[in-house]
């Protein structure tokens, strides 16, 4: 059997409710979730402007506050939102008021995100250069937790630092990028601590996993590999089939697994068979899906 993976949850940032939000976190602690992490948008992607959003850092740094021991992090920032060396500064800011469960989640952006670069003024990139883009913010980051000074590239300005305080934790924020394409996969496995994998099959995960294995093991590195998604965990099959079906018909995002509760810690043992050692979601559905998923699939999860 495989390990258990660590098992996250995301924040309702979507909200715009700093209340609601500093509860769920401390209502995932208080479940037994190993984690919390939040969207990092300016408003909903694929929604209007005039929908709300609070901001990710600034609210981690609450969520840092009012919590004592789950992990905490962004799933993920785009690089190009903020300069690198304000990135390093707020993560390891919000690292040293957490007791280090930082965890720094970066990425490209996608399409649909191009309405936030319109209305707020960021730049928007083609395909090639954000990737560049990526690859110098990542080695910038680094170079900024392990206390040295990034010499600077195409994109990225030489940035001297040096970051004080410095992060909690020697070598500093673990930064995970997070992204389906291999040359994302390959850049994580070369730079970065992790990877994160949104909404795959277990299949397709486990195939990016050896891909990220592989260029890690060129470069003599250990990186973990991680998976989110949405999920619809229903108290049984059909309750999760009907509340899949209304989302469908209300046009919201799509799901990466349907089932009820009692088929879910199998599901979290698909993937962590696959190499995922975090499993982080969106619990769709009712309020009460944490204390569900806490109640029926963590303790069997545990037992293995």
């Amino acid at each position: 059997m495989s390990r258990r993976p660590k098992v996250g949850v995301i924040l309702p940032l979507f909200s715009g409710d700093v209340g609601k939000v500093l509860e769920a976190a401390r209502d995932a602690e208080a479940l037994g979730f190993d984690g919390v992490f939040a969207f990092d948008h300016f408003f909903p992607p694929g929604g209007e402007p005039a929908r709300p959003s609070l901001e990710a850092y600034t609210t981690l740094a609450a969520v840092a506050a009012a919590t004592t021991r789950v992990r905490l992090g962004t799933l993920v920032t785009r690089a190009v939102l903020r300069p690198p060396g304000m990135v390093a500064k707020m993560a390891a800011t919000i690292d040293g008021i957490s007791g280090g469960r930082m965890i720094l989640g970066v990425g490209t952006g996608d399409p649909i995100d191009e309405p936030e670069h319109r209305a707020f003024g960021f730049p928007n990139l083609s395909v090639r250069d954000r990737r560049a883009h990526l690859a110098e913010t990542t080695a910038a980051l680094k170079a900024l937790f392990r206390g040295d000074a990034y010499g600077g590239g195409e994109w990225v300005p030489p940035l001297e630092g040096p970051l004080l305080p410095p992060p909690a934790r020697p070598g500093g924020v673990p930064v995970w990028l997070g992204g389906q394409a291999e040359a994302v996969v390959r850049l994580a496995g070369s730079l970065a601590d992790g990877w994160n994998g949104w909404s795959m099959e277990p299949d397709r995960f486990r195939a990016k996993v050896a891909i990220l294995g592989e260029e890690a093991g060129r470069a003599g590195r250990e990186v973990e590999a991680t998976w989110a998604g949405i999920v619809v965990v229903g108290e049984d099959e059909g309750e999760a089939r009907r509340i899949a079906e209304d989302r469908h018909r209300k046009g919201m995002d799509a799901h990466g697994w349907v089932g009820g509760a009692d088929r879910f810690d199998a599901h979290l043992h698909e993937l962590a068979d696959a190499g995922a050692t975090w499993v982080i979601v969106v619990l769709a559905g009712p309020g009460d899906r944490r204390r569900l998923v806490a109640e029926r699939v963590l303790p069997d999860l545990e037992r293995g």
